[in-house]
């Protein structure tokens, strides 16, 4: 028969269901037949034909399925009660599930164990621990400092004394020589920095020749191949040898091809960072007042930091001393190298010095130049001043001339309007060649063609408009023309133009509105 269906599979199922069994079938008969799978338990049988079983391990629960099906009977008889077709299924059995939890349970905690030793082998080592400040172990760390082999630690631990707040009065200049002998180390730093460069600028340059002599050495096996295809030499060679000198040729010119891009590329870098330097070293020259102040104020932060390196030389200078005096039975070499620091500290003194002598040198120039450029400036504005007053006198004097002379004729009125003319117009022309280029036209509210189109459509839609037209409402009927156009755009273009469009509210509370009218025509008589 074919197999039966099944229930599904409960996790850890150890236990099966059997039914149709016999009613006179034993325990002993059902160990007899199931005993064949595997080991068994338990068995649990009912006053009805089905039983439970429960094998000790789980592959033989998928043995005793296949018994599923099976007709049974005991012995010869033919009755009923001896006589059955087995059923077998999966059975859900607390205990099967209590177990699965528990091995479930076991694994996990089996591999968070794994998890956690594999952690703890890649995490990364602690820190050593820092120790507390005292004067010994502040005396061990200013030597430590020093030593350019055992800076790193030492800077770490006066890091985290700093943090710490471990300064005070009393230990502030044990601080300080400390803090200005880590300074020290910076012209190392630089030094070192600038040789690994060199080496770095010297391998470049390694590189770059033995690339070129290898592509040399590739032309050569080129020229070898082409040689080897004119027909002097090519005509003697068989056709498999054709076929592998024409294939080895192509692969020599492709590789050569690459080295010499990469070649070419090397080059190409190099004159790249050349013209970088030399965009760099053109100087921008402005002389406005501006880049004046920025520049004084810049050479006056100079001046302070110059001066703050300058006491800082200084006060290592008076420590170096102090040592000597207290170090006097030290080494011979010990001496040497503090004598040769002394010299090489005064050697930065005088550099300083002359360093300070320059930029004051240069802030006092530059505050003369202020000053010039400052009182240029209030004579050009006591002239405009002066020019102002003499037009305004010029006007009035005109005025009184004109209300003295109306019972006059009217040919002298017209030579008196001519000469105040001439001499306004002198006056003007002479205030306009003194201010120069500062003077400008004034600007007109319509910056381009288009702005001129929008403002000729919107006078003649508002025209037709007489009681005014919103900027919502305006704007719909230009973006049938164009799209793009914007309602900000249009009403900042009608706030220039005051005499030819005004704004008004209309409508009372919750209905008021702005609405714009065209008033050109009135506005022609003001302008």
């Amino acid at each position: 028969l074919p197999p039966p269906a099944t229930r599904e599979r409960p996790p850890g199922c150890k236990t099966v269901f059997v039914g149709g069994l016999p009613e006179n079938a034993t325990e002993q008969l059902i160990m007899e037949v199931f005993g064949q799978c595997g080991d068994i338990t338990a068995i649990r049988k009912s006053k009805k034909n089905f039983c439970h079983i429960r094998f000790a391990e789980e592959p033989t629960v998928d043995k005793a399925l296949f018994l599923s099906g099976y007709r049974i009977r005991l012995g010869s008889s033919t009755d009923k009660k001896d006589t059955g077709r087995l059923h077998v299924d999966f059975a859900q059995a607390r205990d099967d599930l209590y177990e699965w939890e528990c091995r479930q349970r076991m694994l996990a905690r089996e591999e968070r164990h794994r998890r956690k030793m594999e952690e703890d082998r890649l995490r990364p080592p602690s820190p050593p621990p820092i120790v507390h400040y005292s004067e010994h172990e502040c005396s061990q760390l200013g030597d430590k400092i020093k030593d350019d082999g055992k800076f790193p630690d030492a800077v770490r631990v006066l890091l985290t004394w700093l943090e710490r707040g471990e300064v005070n009065r009393r230990n502030a200049n044990n601080f300080y020589s400390m803090i200005q002998s880590s300074n020290s180390h910076i012209r190392r730093l630089i030094g070192e920095k600038s040789q690994h460069e060199k080496e770095m600028e010297e391998a470049k340059d390694k590189f770059k020749t033995a690339l070129a002599g290898i592509v040399a050495q590739f032309e050569q096996i080129v020229s070898v191949f082409q040689a080897a295809s004119k027909q002097k030499a090519w005509d003697h060679f068989s056709k498999a040898q054709r076929k592998n000198l024409d294939m080895w040729r192509k692969q020599a010119e492709e590789i050569r091809n690459m080295h010499n891009e990469q070649l070419m590329g090397i080059r190409r870098e190099e004159e790249m960072e050349m013209s970088d330097d030399d965009m760099e070293d053109v100087p921008d020259s402005k002389d406005s007042e501006d880049s004046g102040v920025s520049q004084a104020e810049a050479l006056k932060e100079e001046n302070d930091s110059l001066r703050c390196q300058l006491d800082a030389y200084r006060n290592e200078v008076e420590l170096l001393k102090q040592e000597q005096g207290k170090n006097q039975p030290v080494r011979s070499e010990e001496d040497s190298t503090h004598s040769q620091q002394l010299s090489f500290l005064q050697q930065a003194l005088q550099g300083m010095q002359k360093q300070l002598l320059k930029m004051r040198d240069e802030l006092k120039q530059r505050e003369v130049e202020l000053e010039k450029t400052l009182q240029d400036k209030q004579q050009l504005k006591s002239q405009v001043q002066n020019l102002k007053e003499g037009l305004q006198k010029l006007q009035s004097t005109h005025t009184m001339k004109l209300e003295m002379s109306k019972s006059g004729d009217g040919g002298s009125e017209e030579s008196n309007n001519q000469t105040t003319e001439a001499r306004l117009s002198a006056v003007v022309s002479c205030s306009q060649e003194k201010r120069g280029p500062t003077e400008k036209n004034p600007a007109s509210p319509i910056h381009s063609e288009r702005e001129a189109l929008l403002v000729g459509i919107i006078s003649t839609f508002l025209h037709v408009h007489p009681f005014g037209a919103s900027i919502e409402y305006i704007c719909s009927y230009l973006q049938r023309l164009d799209t793009k156009i914007n309602p900000s755009e249009v009403e900042a273009l009608l706030s220039r133009l005051p005499c030819t469009f005004r704004q008004e509210l209309t409508g009372v509370g919750a209905s008021l509105e702005k609405r714009w009218n065209f008033c050109g025509f009135e506005g022609i008589k003001s302008t």
